[in-house]
């Protein structure tokens, strides 16, 4: 995604109640309906890798189609990468995804450890973009870890972190420009804007940033006037297979740079913006002599 309501990032509406956001809100029916199961769809990013094929319908967050789990899992996404503990995709799964046991009635849920050691690790990483940990994710609803459910995973089974970096967004990426370098930069795109994000959503894959209205500085601007900048959105193509680190935090403010794309003003490079830091003070009065 006010502010708070967006970002892990970021959002779909049926979710967990309601949600604008990278993480979705909500209080969730643990009553279920008869359940069946489904095989977990090869484009369900959240559980790819994960030690079972088949998954319960409706899960625990009370989602009734494949459809369903497929857009609202995608949101989750963003946090998986962060790598703030080895099973929030196990745990995350147990929820989207419930195992499915044909000989077993019950569903079986995260176990309370489980929910409690991903919590204390990712938490704070939800903190840092405005979320609290959801009232829905209250380990207190999950069983124990004498009963039946999801456990977490013996440290004695836990690899070394060997496994391939998640790829870095091409926007994102440091580049160590200095002013002169930004300038020139400018010169290549069709809009350059100090922004603050309000909202961020994921749609089809890619990463949509809704800026805050009245936040807005416009250093360059082809093919919109101010008046279409009220209602303005920026795209990050294909934001879901990669992060952006250097967006890690919707309270400070952005200097992004695109191109306009069928319609769409996509970024192609995107800064925080560095108070007092010298590249970025002096852009200010380099970009009033430009001349491209």
């Amino acid at each position: 995604m006010q502010r708070r309501l967006c970002a892990l990032l970021l959002l779909a509406s049926h979710c967990l109640g309601s949600a604008a956001g990278l993480f979705p809100f909500g209080e969730p029916d643990f009553s279920y309906k008869r359940s069946n199961c489904k095989p977990i769809p090869a484009p369900m990013l959240l559980c790819r890798g994960i030690e079972y094929q088949s998954m319960r319908l409706p899960n625990l967050l009370g989602h009734e189609t494949v459809q369903e789990v497929l857009e609202q899992a995608s949101t989750w996404i963003p946090l998986v990468q962060k790598q703030c503990h080895p099973d929030t995709r196990k745990f995350l799964c147990s929820l989207f995804a419930p195992v499915c046991i044909d000989d077993l009635d019950e569903i079986i849920q995260p176990c309370h450890s489980l929910c409690e050691e991903v919590k204390e690790s990712c938490a704070p990483v939800m903190s840092a973009f405005g979320f609290p940990w959801p009232d829905m994710l209250d380990c207190s609803r999950f069983p124990k870890d004498n009963d039946l459910c999801i456990p977490l995973a013996s440290s004695d089974h836990i690899l070394p972190v060997t496994r391939e970096a998640p790829k870095v967004c091409d926007a994102c990426k440091n580049k160590n420009e200095d002013d002169n370098d930004i300038v020139e930069n400018l010169c290549k795109n069709d809009f350059a804007l100090k922004i603050k994000v309000k909202e961020i959503a994921y749609i089809n894959g890619d990463t949509k940033i809704t800026p805050e209205t009245k936040s807005k500085t416009i250093y360059k601007l082809n093919g919109l006037t101010e008046r279409d900048l009220r209602k303005i959105v920026l795209w990050l193509k294909g934001g879901l297979q990669c992060t952006c680190d250097e967006m890690n935090d919707i309270n400070v403010p952005y200097l992004v740079m695109g191109q306009k794309q069928a319609g769409e003003l996509v970024i192609t490079s995107l800064k925080r913006w560095q108070k007092g830091q010298r590249a970025f003070k002096r852009f200010s009065r380099s970009i009033r002599k430009l001349q491209c």
